[in-house]
């Protein structure tokens, strides 16, 4: 995890997307961080490496994950409603229900497993 990253994740979404935007080659390092019950609606976290993230509670609507890693995050009564998941990866993640996927896009190009499959086809890791 990286310190600068998680503060300015915490200054909220608009001056997270700013700085974002700045530096699109950056792959935000949120790995194992305490995000719990936190508002990132609209939150570019695209590629991020959230992978064993606590994201219990936290608000994702229309949060930008695609190609994030949240390979075993806890999502437990997360909203994802209107997320873009397209390319993340969701294996070992934790959720309240499978069906929270229901409520965001690209579910189904994400890396998942067999018990998010919601009747779409799992995806072939890389």
């Amino acid at each position: 995890m990286d310190e600068d990253h998680l503060r300015r994740l915490q200054a909220g979404s608009a001056a997270w997307n700013a700085w974002r935007a700045e530096r699109p080659e950056i792959r935000p390092a949120l790995a194992q961080t305490s995000l719990r019950a936190i508002d990132l609606s609209g939150a570019n976290l695209g590629r991020a490496d959230l992978s064993g993230a606590d994201l219990r509670g936290a608000r994702l609507a229309a949060a930008d994950l695609r190609g994030a890693d949240l390979r075993g995050a806890n999502l437990f009564k997360a909203e994802l409603t209107g997320a873009q998941l397209a390319g993340s990866d969701l294996r070992g993640a934790r959720f309240l229900n499978p069906s929270q996927l229901l409520t965001a896009t690209g579910w189904q190009d994400a890396l998942r497993d067999t018990e998010l499959a919601l009747g779409a086809p799992l995806p072939k890791a890389p």
